[in-house]
């Protein structure tokens, strides 16, 4: 889990903000952070029955123009599609909510998988005074140590330190910036298949949002079939029982390897030991394809 950084000392302050998952994270990008967790405004999928019912005014899903970041932070590709009105509530706007109300749009939207409906009782130690069940954040709750917390909540430190300067320097020559890139965690867009493009030198490609037919050019261009997993450049390649291809990842070589392991915003770009990211990657009815960057 992340720690509080040297925050309180001068020369820190407006630099670095939190440690999380062995990435140090500049003030400007918690900043964004902190807004995407705790927004001026924030929706609420209900059917349009529900809505009614609780008195909130509706505007159709399709077009309530959700942007990445919301898109991220509130999970809206789990939210069933028949859910299909969205009420965007302000804080002051939930603040004049009956608790009655509020308490039954919190639960609609755990039961229907959106995010970002936090927990108070797993924070009790940090933000004493919280309701023990389910709340929303506001700015003032996300200090460092908080926003450490929450961001990494469910991934894996990243290793790059303990990566030999020997394997950097193989790797570079098939992958001009991966260590430029290891380490980091997007500014709101990017995915695995942008993150090894990225890697192999296609600028801001980690980026970008790279779908499925981009990324099937790339391995076209610039990969064979092959490779091995104590080499640098073999992408590790995972694709469903029909072929469509479901993530990426890229070796450097020594027994490390490099990805982002989802699409999310607070998901880092990671070294890892390669069979300890391949083990991560299991998942039923995929199955593991390697190809030898060229």
């Amino acid at each position: 889990m992340g720690h509080l950084a040297d925050a309180a000392r001068p020369e820190f302050q407006h630099v670095v903000v939190v440690d999380v998952l062995n990435i140090r994270v500049p003030e400007s990008l918690a900043g964004r952070w902190r807004a995407w967790l705790a927004p001026e405004r924030q929706p609420f999928f209900l059917a349009a029955a529900q809505g009614e019912r609780l008195g909130l005014p509706l505007v159709p899903r399709a077009g309530a123009g959700l942007t990445d970041a919301e898109r991220d932070t509130f999970t809206v590709w789990a939210i069933p599609r028949d859910v299909d009105q969205v009420a965007w509530l302000s804080q002051l706007d939930w603040d004049e909510l009956a608790p009655a109300v509020r308490r039954e749009l919190l639960r609609l939207q755990v039961w229907y998988g959106r995010g970002n409906v936090p927990v108070g009782r797993h924070y009790a130690e940090v933000l004493p005074g919280l309701p023990a069940g389910r709340f929303l954040w506001r700015p003032e709750h996300l200090r460092p140590e908080v926003l450490a917390r929450v961001v990494a909540a469910d991934g894996r430190p990243c290793q790059r330190a303990q990566v030999p300067q020997s394997v950097w320097d193989e790797a570079a020559q098939v992958l001009p910036r991966v260590r430029e890139i290891a380490g980091t965690f997007s500014a709101g867009v990017g995915n695995c298949f942008g993150t090894v493009m990225g890697a192999a030198g296609l600028p801001d490609a980690e980026n970008q949002w790279v779908v499925r037919e981009p990324f099937e050019d790339f391995l076209q261009e610039r990969a064979v079939p092959g490779g091995r997993d104590d080499a640098p450049g073999t992408l590790l390649v995972w694709r469903s029982a029909d072929g469509l291809v479901q993530h990426a990842a890229v070796t450097l070589g020594g027994g490390w390897a490099f990805q982002k392991s989802a699409q999310t915003w607070w998901t880092p770009r990671v070294v890892l030991p390669v069979r300890e990211l391949i083990k991560a990657n299991r998942t039923p009815g995929q199955r593991l394809h390697r190809y030898a960057l060229r």
